[in-house]
């Protein structure tokens, strides 16, 4: 069987040598082509690309990662791709490795403690308060619940729980918690890292400076992230999350950029967390991603909807616990003077903090069970500049979604700070002081994909006409010269770390960065 892998490995991946001599027999133990393990490996969340791998490696910890690189990097002649994969929630391909080897880091934390890289442990310095180090594979749920027992949280979140720390590490790690504290990569003070070069290093904004800022967000193209040092605080209890209903635009975005400008980290009078969405005709009030507005205030919504065609929606949160709870109500009505929603719209609700956090995971097990999770899902998230949402909304909302009339999923749009987003880092974001996530979220059937993605390519055309300079987030392109435009003066540093920690270009070629046949 060693021997079957090895050999599929030296005829497929073109001029690949995947050497058997440097690999220990543990490690090729792990590595698995049964059908079903290929065919996992083959798609991602999308369900839109179809890229095949000869093999995948389940680590037991992270040495086992290591060797894997050091034979593809050693190996004579070209060396084999290597991606690793979380819960494979990319939309098109990027974690994939044609012809390559997936490594199944989720496998780190189901040995966990076995060697290092997946368990979790909370620790206090003096220098760094409360801490927890955590496992690349490990789950972002897991974190939150082993951290709650000593009455600590992360700060900054995912919408979605179920996706590992290394995934959203390479991307950034975004919700409607960063507007205060920052993306998820702001979050962290140290990592270990394997380069491609097999090298299982230690980094810190103080210890290999280089390679910590260029692995956070650096679409996993530098190096593996097997731990983190995420930082923490004390853990609220509750969560009081409201809703408002907004028919005017200019209203709406008006009072967001106001919610967001108390931001400071300790500041008291500030929310903890705010987004937005469309609201539409043709799709219900609640989405799949949470159930909120009373089923009896559902008629009233829609009776909106059909006088406006567009409604937007406010989505804020402000958390509590014993030592707040008598004042939370106080702050949130002083925060709220002087919004401009409509205002019989209001909805609020009080929730667990951990319910509030996991509010997406009761949707998907709903359509698990309907059969319409695992589908395509033409996905586009993007960065808009705050001078030109305006015209986005125009000619976007209120033209090319309206006129096509196709999209029922979420439509996600919420202001970010910038300034809490670290340059030295290789994500990516618009060079303004505030701009805007909007995230299209389709979910579609297997045969009718391809009309989202026409109308993405046409909302993305509109932009480029009209001069409106996005940044994509979970980006796909198709060739250097769109991702040089993407990374603009970042592009130039962001080609010489792929050549200090990736010279043989091992890492993440689903991401078709990098065209591993040409040096760099």
């Amino acid at each position: 069987m060693v021997m079957f892998i090895i050999t599929r490995l030296l005829l497929t991946v073109g001029k690949a040598k995947f050497p058997a001599h440097s690999l220990p027999d543990k490690l090729t133990e792990k590595l698995r082509t049964d059908p079903e393990s290929i065919s996992a490996a083959s798609v991602d969340f999308g369900n839109i690309v179809r890229e095949t791998p000869l093999a995948v490696l389940h680590p037991s910890c992270p040495k086992d990662i290591a060797a894997l690189v050091r034979s593809a990097y050693h190996g004579d002649g070209s060396s084999f791709a290597i991606a690793a994969r979380g819960r494979g929630h990319s939309v098109r391909g990027q974690a994939m490795a044609p012809g390559g080897v997936v490594v199944d880091m989720t496998s780190l934390a189901r040995h966990r403690g076995g060697g290092g890289g997946s368990a979790i442990s909370v620790s206090w310095s003096r220098s760094l308060g409360y801490y927890a180090d955590v496992g690349g594979g490990q789950l972002w749920r897991d974190v939150l619940e082993e951290t709650l027992w000593h009455g600590l949280s992360p700060v900054s979140w995912p919408d979605y729980l179920y996706l590992t720390v290394g995934g959203t590490l390479s991307n950034a790690g975004i919700s409607g918690q960063t507007f205060r504290y920052g993306p998820q990569i702001s979050n962290v003070y140290e990592m270990d890292v394997i380069t491609g070069t097999g090298e299982l290093t230690t980094c810190s904004p103080d210890k290999n400076p280089e390679l910590f800022y260029s692995v956070l967000g650096g679409l996993g193209q530098f190096g593996i992230i097997t731990r983190a040092r995420v930082a923490l605080d004390r853990a609220p209890t509750r969560v009081k999350w409201a809703r408002m209903l907004y028919s005017d635009f200019s209203d709406f975005t008006r009072d967001q950029e106001y919610l967001i400008s108390k931001n400071g980290r300790y500041q008291d009078n500030a929310l903890d967390y705010v987004e937005g969405m469309l609201l539409m005709p043709q799709g219900p009030p609640d989405s799949w991603r949470s159930s909120f507005f009373p089923l009896s205030d559902h008629p009233r919504i829609i009776s909106l909807l059909k006088q406006h065609k567009i409604v937007y929606c406010l989505e804020v949160a402000k958390y509590y616990d014993d030592l707040t709870q008598n004042t939370v109500n106080k702050d949130l009505e002083k925060l709220f003077e002087g919004l401009n929603h409509i205002p019989e719209f209001e909805f609020q609700k009080d929730v667990a903090y951990v319910d509030f956090l996991d509010r997406v995971r009761e949707g998907e097990l709903k359509l698990t069970a309907q059969g319409l999770w695992d589908v395509p899902h033409p996905w586009l998230n993007l960065f808009v500049p705050k001078s030109r949402i305006a015209d986005f909304n125009d000619g976007v909302f209120k033209n090319i979604i309206l006129k096509r009339n196709i999209t029922t999923g979420p439509v996600l749009i919420y202001p970010m700070n910038r300034n809490k987003w670290d340059d030295q880092m290789s994500a990516v974001v618009p060079d303004e002081d505030v701009f805007y996530t909007v995230g299209f979220l389709h979910s579609s059937g297997f045969d009718d994909w391809q009309q989202f993605y026409l109308q993405n390519k046409e909302l993305l055309s509109f932009c480029e006409d009209t001069g409106i300079e996005l940044k994509h987030y979970l980006p796909s392109f198709g060739n250097e010269q769109e991702w040089m435009r993407h990374f603009g003066s970042k592009w130039r540093r962001f080609r010489q770390r792929k050549a200090r920690f990736d010279p043989k270009m091992i890492f993440s070629p689903g991401q078709k960065i990098f065209n591993r046949n040409h040096s760099i």
